[in-house]
């Protein structure tokens, strides 16, 4: 008999016989004759509600279950005539397959994320968290599908590597060295498993140039890693990014792809997941609804680095971090600029060439790069892109005066050797997407189980 989803059962038009629903008991309530169950396969943020009577075989043993067991449950779908519900199952037999104990660690009480963090292989069954990782499960596919309909080609790019992206040095290095047994890691590599030093990617840009430079317009999507050793409750050293890269593209065609990919993606996850976003409307940020709304309904304010600079030293705010020209914008000037002096999102664009990478192309004034971030309300940075510097001798240069190693990266140099073209591309930090669309304030708890310094369970 094939099973029913609970959100198809709550879907329903009409009566139907004959339904098989499984799921786990996140509620129950019994008298004399009746058990009044509420069940959730994890599919509806809405609980089925399950009557079990005393003339089921069972009924003593059902009586006896307790809230995360989980359940079979073959019957009628009937209109309720109670409160808060369209539909209830009304049990003809009930099947029990798996039981929980009374210590049972999820209780109808509400409890707090510091808790659940550390449950993080249940957490999934509470109202919140099963929200929040049905999001994220249509935040991945509406990704795919916006790219898919822009006629962009999916790659895979190498989660090993043997160059840092970003220039930062903040590499997880891997290797099969015995170093447990005083094999340490030394300056020649040739007896470790590549013959060279080698690290998870921070990036997949750089692969993904490649493949842009080969069929038009390409996107990468998984598992990046940073060994950067932050407590902080924007940063994991294991989460996904979002990466386009596009040949012909210039700045401004990027910054305007980059701003219908967030306005689309958004208006999506809000007609699709509407009853798991209102969850955190009502009781994680009341002013979500507001937020995406914004998102959807108003232009993106595009400012030069230069200005947004001007704009914050004039405002008269005290900054924890001092505001100057030269130096990276922070969380908390971000979201200035785009919560209290234009109250939507904002493009900053033209950084200095000191605070960014090596591939960003060089403007004319030979001091900022073609560089652009996206800033949205509560979050700040949610995107960070540029054109590519296409030029061979200015990336060589470029390169040279950042300390890159040049011969780990011949084989981008060499791209611009052959029939190179001006090309762009952005990266979107998908944890950093799913805090935003659901107003979370920590990563941790947008991921399924997050990956953070001296953290390591599960």
């Amino acid at each position: 008999m094939k099973r029913t989803k609970v959100k198809d059962c709550l879907s329903q038009t009409e009566p139907k016989e004959n339904i098989l629903v499984k799921g786990w008991i996140r509620t129950k309530r019994d008298s004399k004759e009746f058990s009044f169950i509420e069940i959730n396969d994890g599919s509806s943020l809405k609980n089925l509600q399950v009557i079990a009577d005393i003339n089921l075989s069972n009924y003593e043993d059902i009586k006896k279950l307790v809230t995360g067991s989980a359940l079979a449950v073959k019957g009628l779908l009937t209109p309720s005539p109670g409160k808060g519900q369209q539909w209830e199952l009304v049990a003809h037999h009930v099947d029990i397959i798996g039981l929980a104990p009374s210590n049972y660690p999820l209780q109808k009480k509400r409890h707090t994320d510091e808790f659940l963090r550390t449950i993080a292989h249940l957490r999934p069954r509470t109202n919140k968290y099963g929200a929040m990782f049905r999001i994220r499960s249509e935040l991945a596919w509406q990704i795919h599908s916006f790219f898919h309909q822009q006629g962009f080609q999916y790659i895979h790019t190498p989660i090993i590597t043997g160059s840092d992206c970003e220039g930062a040095g903040e590499l997880f290095q891997i290797t099969t060295l015995d170093i447990a047994n005083g094999n340490k890691l030394q300056a020649d590599f040739s007896d470790d498993f590549f013959g060279k030093e080698a690290f998870l990617s921070v990036s997949g840009q750089l692969a993904a140039e490649m493949f842009a430079l080969s069929l038009g317009e390409v996107y990468t999507f998984g598992p990046t890693f940073r060994a950067e050793n932050s407590n902080t409750r924007r940063h994991a050293a294991e989460f996904w990014m979002v990466e386009p890269e596009m040949a012909f593209y210039d700045l401004n065609e990027t910054m305007t792809l980059a701003e219908n990919f967030i306005r689309t993606i958004t208006n999506e996850i809000m007609k699709n997941c509407y009853d798991d976003i209102q969850l955190f409307a009502r009781f994680v940020d009341k002013q979500l609804n507001d937020t995406l709304n914004t998102l959807i309904q108003k232009n993106f304010e595009r400012i030069p680095y230069e200005e947004a600079v001007q704009l914050l030293k004039a405002s008269g705010k005290q900054f924890e971090y001092e505001i100057s020209s030269g130096n990276d914008l922070q969380a908390e000037h971000e979201r200035y600029l785009t919560e209290e002096y234009f109250k939507k999102p904002v493009i900053v664009y033209n950084y200095p060439k000191t605070i960014k990478p090596f591939y960003m192309r060089l403007n004319d004034d030979h001091t900022t790069v073609a560089a652009m971030d996206i800033l949205v309300p509560h979050i700040g940075e949610i995107i960070g892109g540029s054109q590519r510097e296409e030029r061979y001798d200015i990336l060589l240069k470029r390169m040279k005066e950042t300390g890159i190693q040049t011969d780990n990266y011949s084989w981008y140099l060499d791209s611009r050797s052959f029939g190179s073209v001006p090309h762009s591309g952005f990266g979107l930090g998908f944890e950093r997407f799913l805090m935003l669309l659901t107003g979370v304030q920590n990563i941790r708890d947008v991921i399924p189980f997050p990956r953070t310094p001296k953290q390591l369970l599960f």
